[in-house]
């Protein structure tokens, strides 16, 4: 699903909103979670997941064509752990498939 398939889900799902209503809707939440994350906090939303912040340390890699090695500087990346009720509809689901 992408932003505007969610845009339109929620135009369609909620009469009383327009479309430039859901978008501005969508686009305020997605905004909300992005600043939250760029600040370092943990979002959780029961029901459906929580998105974190990992750290990674800096570490020695490789340059796959020549073999040489890199610093990799240490990086804040996000991560999603879904929750309970997400995993199990998810699996509910496969197993009907």
């Amino acid at each position: 699903m992408t932003r505007s398939d969610l845009v339109e889900e929620l135009a369609a799902r909620f009469g009383q909103l327009t479309h430039r209503d859901a978008e501005f809707a969508v686009k305020a939440i997605l905004d909300a979670m992005n600043d939250a994350m760029v600040r370092g906090h943990r979002i959780e939303i029961r029901g459906f997941g929580s998105f974190s912040i990992n750290h990674r340390p800096p570490r020695i890699g490789r340059n796959p064509r020549s073999g040489e090695s890199v610093a990799v500087p240490e990086k804040r990346v996000p991560h999603f752990k879904p929750g309970k009720a997400l995993r199990e509809a998810v699996d509910q689901r496969s197993t009907e498939l």
